[in-house]
């Protein structure tokens, strides 16, 4: 019988897209709070990425994502409100502050977005 090691259950791998870069991501199920500070540290964004602090209000942590699953895909909390609020309503776009670092985000493909 082949065990494998727990910790490879709870890795997450996906794409990330920023600045017309392609990386692979892979990281712990709970490392980060959300995607958004993944983003922040990994890509070292300009203090102007994620303004609210994770608060789902500024739309500067704007994502596109694709291949979400689970409770990742439902956007909740302020998320509605605030892409409608900025015309930014379209099905796959995502506040990175509210995507969780979970299994759900496994396989996710995530296009960093300018928005001003």
């Amino acid at each position: 019988m082949k065990i494998k090691p727990i910790l490879c259950k709870n890795i997450i791998q996906f794409t990330l897209i920023e600045r017309k870069q392609e990386h692979i991501v892979k990281t712990n199920n709970g490392a980060y709070a959300n995607l958004m500070y993944l983003i922040r540290d990994l890509f070292l964004f300009d203090n102007d990425f994620g303004e609210c602090g994770g608060m789902g209000k500024c739309a500067t942590c704007l994502v596109e994502a694709k291949n979400l699953k689970g409770n990742a895909a439902i956007k909740s909390r302020n998320e509605p409100e605030t892409l409608k609020k900025y015309k930014l309503d379209h099905p796959k776009y995502r506040l990175s502050c509210q995507v969780y670092i979970n299994k759900d985000l496994d396989g996710a493909s995530i296009k960093v977005l300018d928005f001003d």
